[in-house]
């Protein structure tokens, strides 16, 4: 199926953030049960860490002995490579869970595009098949990105965006490493502003819904818990906070991609069909599009930013 069969067309800015909003609502227990399956044994495992080495800190810090402003700091050697040891098991299984949640809900979106139903167990399945590439990709992008920055904050911001869809890139394309980036920044040419703007938005709106479930669950607990009950509600805020955040980030860049290829070069269903598990003969048009927009000139500002059209917006030529 081509894709002016299945009636897709280049979506603007409001118009991603509708189709990806949707996808989401539609497969958002799905998602959840995968996304839940990577976040919470890791927030566990990571706040039984966290415990840890809390004492251990004492202990290489020389706090256990006791507060005197006057006394050289003590460090215990062997205490403290625990710290940092345990600190960077914790970033690392962090790493890992985002990459797998991310995965699992690009599998569950992808199908629902197509019209299928996704299955969270097949999630799973697929995304502990993509691991060691989805690891390789995110080291060499955290690389590009961090240099990116130290060189004036300006070529980090450009990678930001362009390497937005080199998820979607090495899961839907099987393309890998280095060359996925490069793919993605060669899509992402030419509309590098509409997808900042796009990923801007997605950004606020993503920190808004974390900051929001952290703060009411820590301010529901908040009043002399101790350090065990603080954690029980550290882990609970991350967990919910994953949940919500990271299958929208991933619909959003799905969208994104697609869109993309749809622009530059028109796109296949089947052949994603065949690359998320789908049976082609039950690909059908996307339910998710938004109706186009009717023409009403050639005018840039005779066109609404997005249909249906915000309230209250009239053509220039009406104004």
């Amino acid at each position: 199926m081509a894709m002016q069969d299945a009636g897709l067309r280049p979506l603007r800015i409001g118009e991603v953030l509708d189709v990806a909003i949707k996808l989401y609502r539609a497969n958002f227990l799905t998602m959840v049960k995968a996304v839940l399956v990577f976040v919470l044994p890791t927030q566990i495992l990571g706040a039984l860490i966290t415990s840890s080495l809390r004492t251990d800190f004492d202990f290489a810090s020389g706090f256990n002995q006791g507060f005197d402003p006057e006394a050289a700091p003590v460090v215990d050697a062997a205490e403290f490579v625990t710290v940092m040891i345990g600190t960077a098991l914790i970033g690392l299984l962090s790493v890992i869970t985002a990459q797998l949640a991310s995965a699992a809900s690009f599998q569950a979106l992808s199908t629902s595009y197509l019209g299928g139903e996704a299955d969270w167990k097949e999630t799973l399945r697929f995304a502990l098949k993509k691991l060691w590439p989805l690891l390789w990709l995110g080291f060499l992008h955290a690389l590009c990105l961090g240099i990116g920055f130290v060189l004036l904050i300006v070529p980090g911001v450009y990678l930001y965006a362009a390497f937005s869809v080199a998820v979607p890139v090495l899961l839907l394309e099987n393309v890998r490493g280095a060359s996925a980036l490069g793919r993605s920044r060669r899509l992402v040419t030419g509309r590098w502003w509409p997808v900042a703007a796009v990923l801007l938005l997605t950004t606020i709106l993503s920190s808004i819904i974390s900051g929001a479930v952290t703060g009411l669950i820590v301010a529901a607990s908040f009043g002399g818990a101790n350090e065990v009950v603080s954690d029980v509600v550290r882990v609970i805020g991350a967990t919910a906070a994953s949940l919500l955040t990271t299958p929208f980030a991933a619909a959003v860049s799905l969208v994104l991609y697609i869109d993309l290829r749809v622009r530059k070069e028109g796109f296949d269903l089947e052949l994603l069909a065949s690359r998320v598990g789908v049976d082609s003969a039950a690909v059908g048009p996307p339910s998710f599009l938004p109706p186009a927009a009717p023409e009403t000139g050639d005018d840039p500002d005779d066109q609404p930013p997005f249909w249906p059209p915000p309230p209250g917006w009239k053509p220039r030529s009406q104004r």
